[in-house]
C-alpha cells in the first residue's frame, strides 16, 4: 500500500518546519527525498515514523494512519536515521538478536532472519566483531540490517550513504535498488548523483513545502524548457550564423556568439538533422552538435536557491528549538 501523506504540517510556534506536505508512494517504488539543509526532510521522516506528532494533516503507511494506529505504523517501518543508534560494545550478531526481539520477530524465526540479513547486507565475516570495531560503511550495513530484520513493507532511510567511501556507496546503492523491488523505500541524501542512479522518482522540498515531484527525466525536461543543442560552427566572417540557425524548423531561440551557440527547440526533440543539413548545404564546418541536458543539480539549485538568511533569522526547520514540547513527549527510538 506504500505511503500517503496529506497536508502534513509541523510547527514550532510561528515557524513551519513542514508546511502542508502531500505525496503518495506505492509498493515497489524508491523515492529520493531531497532538499537543502533546514528544508524539513528529517522532520517529515520523523512525522512519518511517529517519532514526532504533526501539528496538522496526517499520513498512512501500509494502510495504517499515524494518528489512529501509531504502533501498527512503527511495526511496519524499517527506519535508519542519519546517525544509526548502534550499541558499539555489542558484537554484530548479538545486536541483531536484541533488535529482533525488540521488533517482535517470532523466536522460532530469529536465527534464520539474522542469517538472511547477514547475507543481504554482507555482514557474514563481521558477525562476531564488536560494532565499535567496524568501519563506517559496515556500521551503516548493521543499521540497515536491523531496519530490515522484521521484514517491514516500508523502509525509510535518512542519509544512508553518509560517510561511506565510493565502493561502499555503490554497494549500498545496489542493495537499496534490490530491496526497492519489493518494498516501499524513501531515502534522503545530499549526494544527488546517487539519488539519480538509485531512485525511481524524486520529491524536492524547500522551506517545508514540496516544490517538485516527478521522475528524474521529467524534472529535467520541465526545467530546461524543451530540448537544447550545443552547436559549434566555422563559417565565413560575414555570415549571420545565428539568424540562419534561428530560421530552422523546430528552433525556438539561439544564444551564443563567436561560433558556439545553444539552440532551444520548440518540441521535445532537438533539431539536429536540420542543423546538419544547413551546415552541409552552406559548406560550413560543423565541429560540435551535442544535446544539452539539465542535470539534477541544475534543477535542484533552481528550485531551492534562496536569498542569504539574515543573522537574526529563525533556526533551520530541521533543527527545531530544544524546548519544543512535542519532541520531549513523543521522541523515542524505534525501528
Amino acid at each position: 500500500m506504500g505511503i500517503t501523506a496529506s497536508n502534513l504540517t509541523k510547527r514550532y510556534g510561528d515557524q513551519a518546519a513542514v508546511d502542508g506536505v502531500s505525496f503518495e508512494m506505492s509498493t515497489g517504488e524508491v523515492l529520493g527525498f531531497l532538499g537543502p539543509n533546514g528544508a524539513g526532510k528529517t522532520t517529515t521522516m520523523r512525522l512519518l515514523t511517529c517519532y514526532l506528532e504533526p501539528t496538522a494533516g496526517t499520513a498512512t503507511l501500509d494502510g495504517y494512519d499515524i494518528h489512529d494506529h501509531p504502533e501498527a505504523v512503527r511495526r511496519r517501518i524499517g527506519y535508519l536515521p542519519e546517525n544509526a543508534p548502534l550499541y558499539t560494545d555489542m558484537p554484530v550478531i548479538e545486536y541483531l538478536r536484541l533488535s529482533a526481539r525488540l521488533q517482535a520477530v517470532p523466536p522460532a524465526t530469529i536465527d534464520n532472519r539474522i542469517q538472511t540479513m547477514m547475507d543481504v547486507c554482507g555482514l557474514g565475516r563481521e558477525r562476531h566483531k564488536r560494532i565499535g570495531e567496524l568501519s563506517k560503511g559496515y556500521r551503516q550495513r548493521v543499521g540497515l540490517a536491523q531496519a530490515l530484520l522484521h521484514d517491514p513493507p516500508v523502509l525509510i532511510l535518512d542519509e544512508p550513504t553518509t560517510g561511506l567511501d565510493p565502493n561502499q556507496i555503490v554497494e549500498i546503492r545496489e542493495l537499496i535498488k534490490e530491496i526497492g523491488q519489493e518494498k516501499t523505500v524513501m531515502l534522503s541524501s545530499h549526494i544527488l548523483k546517487e539519488v539519480e542512479m538509485t531512485c525511481d522518482r524524486i520529491l524536492i522540498i524547500n522551506q517545508g513545502e514540496v516544490v517538485a515531484d516527478a521522475a528524474t527525466e521529467e524534472l529535467r525536461q520541465q526545467f530546461r524548457g524543451g530540448a537544447q543543442l550545443r552547436v559549434a560552427v566555422q563559417a565565413p566572417d560575414d555570415t549571420d550564423v545565428p539568424a540562419a540557425l534561428a530560421s530552422l524548423r523546430g528552433v525556438a531561440s539561439v544564444d551564443g556568439s563567436e561560433g558556439t551557440y545553444t539552440l532551444s527547440a520548440t518540441g521535445a526533440a532537438p533539431p539536429a538533422a536540420e542543423v546538419f543539413r544547413l551546415c552541409a548545404d552552406r559548406d560550413w564546418v560543423l565541429t560540435e552538435l551535442t544535446p544539452v541536458e539539465s542535470s539534477l543539480e541544475d534543477v535542484f539549485r533552481e528550485l531551492t536557491e534562496t536569498p542569504e538568511t539574515p543573522p537574526d533569522a529563525a533556526p533551520s526547520s530541521d533543527s527545531p528549538p530544544a524546548t519544543a514540547p512535542d519532541e520531549g513527549r513523543t521522541g523515542r527510538h524505534h525501528s
